[in-house]
């Protein structure tokens, strides 16, 4: 498509990291690429500049790198924006330079969209053989989206970033307006073993997952121990919004083989990826993995064309209704709305699919023991998902089918599912505000 000769181009729009930062002037607001794809060497260069900008915007998610501007002395210069808060969003909190918008990811074309956006900072692998350079593993998620958008397109070329194959998952040289060098390791997200807890909620699903099913699978121990477990399945497919390195395992056993697919067949269809360096070699220029924009992978729709499709992801607490949070705990802000609800009536709307949500019965606080079943959600607590939508609830007490269940067989459904040492207060609370006669 591109016959002009980009080797040259390339090297009249190479500059430093500081001659980059310079782009970046006060009112602008900049999407940066998120997670391992986050360009971090420029945007440290940026943030040194912090006390000449001012009212500068940054706008990313699942932040997996400290990055400068973070700082409650940046606050006013260059402030941010997180579109999916992470863990390491969580600890800058407090120092108050950080907002979160909640949005469902199949609407993240409709928040790109909505508001102006000047400059586009992203992480890419150096340029193939015909100048088209990758987003990574993280940066098709919307990065295809906001380069028609934006104004300005800043790239950090990283010789670690691998060259991921996809719809909207390169760029060509000739598309972007600076290009800045810097090599460093991709963050990681090492694997965490499973308690025994886990294996015994991943133990109820697996039996309700059939040979030839494609599965979605979020983060977490809980969603490890299930793709673990799936050993001895045949020809699973995958249609996920994170690839995970549980998938990576079990499509280097044969288990995961597509070959089932009824969209997409052949094909490992992802968001995005999250997880260790190997999981990243997978990705690389591998035709098996094929990453699509996170609004078209997580479209109800899109994920319905695929028959026997099993969703599972986790909660943070659901009350006696069925109604489950996962993104707040309170009025605190603990993680982002992301792809769940999508998935849950995705998978719903599929020939033969099945919808789970998995939590741990109890948690440890500071005030010792709690259930995290609960007979009505704490002051501020967000509904991530409405209980009309949710199917399978699942603790490692076993699985609540609660899909178009009255109350009173939901309440009933749930405390057989809650600790044990918690079923007698439950019972009592859901009898004294009239859920159980």
């Amino acid at each position: 498509m591109f016959t002009r000769n980009w080797e040259a181009e390339y090297k009249t729009k190479l500059v430093s990291l500081d001659e980059a930062a310079q782009g970046i002037k006060s009112g602008d607001t900049v999407m940066l690429s998120a997670g391992p794809s986050t360009p971090v060497d420029l945007m440290n260069a940026i943030a040194g500049r912090y006390r000449e900008l001012e009212g500068v915007t940054v706008f990313s998610g699942i932040l997996m790198n400290i990055l400068d501007h973070l700082k409650a002395e940046c606050r006013g210069h260059i402030n941010h924006h997180s579109i999916f808060l992470g863990p390491l969003e969580r600890m800058f909190l407090e120092q108050g330079n950080i907002e979160v918008t909640p949005f469902q990811f199949s609407k993240t074309e409709e928040l790109v969209m909505s508001g102006e956006c000047d400059v586009a900072l992203f992480e890419v692998s150096p340029p193939d053989a015909r100048g088209y350079m990758s987003y990574g593993p993280l940066g098709t998620f919307n990065n295809g989206i906001v380069s028609r958008r934006v104004r300005r397109i800043m790239v950090q070329v990283n010789r670690k970033t691998p060259f991921v194959n996809g719809m909207d998952a390169h760029i060509h040289v000739s598309k972007v307006d600076c290009i800045c060098e810097a090599d460093h390791d991709l963050a990681e997200i090492p694997e965490i073993a499973a308690d025994e807890e886990d294996h015994r909620i991943a133990g109820y699903i697996c039996e309700q997952i059939p040979d030839g099913a494609c599965i979605q699978l979020g983060l977490g121990k809980v969603a490890n121990a299930v793709g673990f477990a799936l050993e001895s399945r045949k020809d699973l497919g995958v249609h996920t919004e994170m690839l995970t390195d549980s998938m990576v395992t079990l499509a280097n056993k044969g288990v995961i083989t597509c070959a089932k697919k009824t969209l997409y067949h052949d094909k490992m269809i992802c968001g995005f990826g999250i997880g260790t360096r190997a999981l990243y070699d997978f990705m690389d220029r591998n035709p098996f993995i094929s990453a699509f924009p996170i609004s078209f992978v997580c479209d109800p729709r899109v994920i319905a064309q695929n028959d026997n499709f099993i969703s599972i992801n986790n909660a943070l607490t659901v009350d006696l209704t069925g109604q489950v949070c996962s993104e707040t705990i309170g009025f605190s802000q603990y993680s982002g709305t992301g792809g769940q609800l999508d998935f849950v009536r995705g998978a719903q709307l599929s020939k033969g699919g099945k919808s789970f949500i998995a939590l741990k019965s109890t948690a440890e606080t500071n005030k010792g023991r709690v259930s995290r079943i609960v007979s009505v959600l704490p002051p501020g607590t967000v509904v991530t998902t409405p209980r009309s939508d949710v199917q399978y609830l699942v603790t490692e007490y076993g699985i609540a089918d609660l899909r178009n269940r009255s109350i009173q067989q939901r309440v009933k459904r749930m405390i057989a599912i809650a600790h044990p040492d918690f079923r007698d207060r439950l019972t009592r609370e859901a009898t004294e505000a009239g859920l159980l006669v």
